[in-house]
């Protein structure tokens, strides 16, 4: 299980701090969700805090781009250090283009899925991927209810990647997170989490939500 705690709910006034104290706690990847006001109904941060924070962190860094036309902005997300970049499957942009010019520029391409889009979109794709994100809420806000049915996909998804991929793929969900569903999925087959409120707002600390989570595995 690769443990990716969400940025979404740091102390944007800390960032390069929280970053770094997350290594420190045993986190794997950091999680950057990104939105524009447009494609999701909220704003976050975009690539210049990323890149201040990659002075910071040696984790991987996990771009989630919740934008229209991600195409347009990949660039800054290369530049900024992401080491894993995903753009909605939903998104405008040609899927193809986008993991194409993410392979090509040697970043870890990756696509996210939203609640209500069926599994099946993926097929065809999959063998362009390293990762999939499948949400476990409907983007925007952190702090949601979980969606049963994400464990569901995610194991149709896994039947997918099995059947068509032909290699490794993540499967990585978003949203809604915490000790009474991840053995759900990891069982299902998902093995990247994403946990913002349960990590970053754990009343005992950043290491011991971890510790708490890998308990689980």
């Amino acid at each position: 299980m690769i443990i990716a705690p969400s940025m979404l709910v740091a102390d944007f006034a800390r960032l390069g701090e929280d970053a770094a104290a997350l290594e420190a706690a045993g986190a794997d990847w950091l999680h950057w969700d990104v939105m524009d006001g447009h494609f999701v109904p909220n704003l976050t941060h975009g690539a210049l805090p990323m890149a201040a924070c990659r002075e910071c962190c040696g984790l991987v860094f996990n771009a989630h781009l919740m934008i229209s036309e991600p195409l347009r902005y990949l660039d800054d997300f290369i530049e900024g250090g992401a080491d894993v970049i995903a753009a909605h499957i939903e998104a405008e942009d040609d899927a193809r283009e986008f993991l194409q010019a993410v392979r090509d520029a040697g970043r870890r391409p990756a696509l996210a899925i939203n609640p209500d889009t069926p599994a099946d979109e993926v097929r065809g794709l999959l063998p362009m991927i390293e990762l999939i994100t499948v949400m476990g809420v409907h983007p925007g806000f952190a702090g949601q209810e979980f969606i049963e049915d994400t464990v569901g996909k995610v194991a149709e998804i896994r039947r997918l990647i099995e059947a068509e991929a032909g290699r490794e793929v993540h499967i990585q969900v978003d949203g809604g997170v915490g000790t009474d569903n991840i053995r759900r999925l990891l069982d299902a087959g998902a093995d990247v989490i994403v946990s913002g409120s349960f990590v970053l707002q754990h009343p005992e600390g950043y290491a011991t939500a971890i510790s708490e989570l890998r308990a689980l595995e």
